[in-house]
């Protein structure tokens, strides 16, 4: 009797691929906290940083009652599986304070961090779908995610076109942090 192989999103890849992650927070020093949070993820040669976005200010989504998020995109060369690259970015998210267990859903958090796209990947599997199911809807995603990767198509459509579709109001470009 043989085992059967892992799920795809298991197998750790032959080559190093381009993910793209969405972060956000908006419960204490948030862009502090971001700036953590991708010093966290990017610490060794498995997942090495390649591009970030600026920081953007963002209008609360889904739970409307909340303060303001900041926002940005990273564009990561890893050597993590999809599932490894997720369990790095939870475990970063609870390092910083983040508490799922107890959360509003779509409410304050310290740290969230999405993978929007992982290589070509497409999966669907308990905790983990890629391309992520809803970044083609939030423009919290699209603008920052279109800085540094406006050109990449994803899931057949191009980020620039698919921002150009959504509604970008209330959300501010920040300024640099020194």
């Amino acid at each position: 009797m043989t085992d059967a192989p892992p799920a795809p999103s298991r197998l750790a890849p032959a080559s190093p691929v381009q993910a793209y992650l969405g972060l956000g927070g908006n419960v204490g020093n948030s862009r502090a906290i971001l700036g953590r949070a991708v010093t966290l993820l990017c610490d060794d040669r498995a997942v090495k940083l390649t591009a970030r976005s600026s920081d953007y200010s963002t209008p609360p989504w889904g739970f409307k009652y909340q303060p303001p998020f900041i926002n940005l995109c990273i564009a990561v060369e890893t050597s993590l599986s999809p599932r490894a690259l997720l369990t790095r970015a939870q475990e970063v998210e609870l390092a910083l304070g983040r508490d799922r267990a107890h959360e509003k859903r779509w409410g304050p958090r310290t740290a969230d961090i999405d993978i929007l796209a992982y290589g070509d990947l497409s999966c669907d599997e308990p905790g983990l779908i890629l391309p992520h199911p809803h970044m083609f809807e939030r423009a919290f995603v699209l603008l920052p995610l279109a800085e540094i990767a406006g050109d990449r198509t994803i899931a057949g459509r191009s980020v620039s076109a698919a921002l150009a579709e959504v509604d970008s109001t209330g959300i501010q470009r920040l300024v640099p942090l020194p």
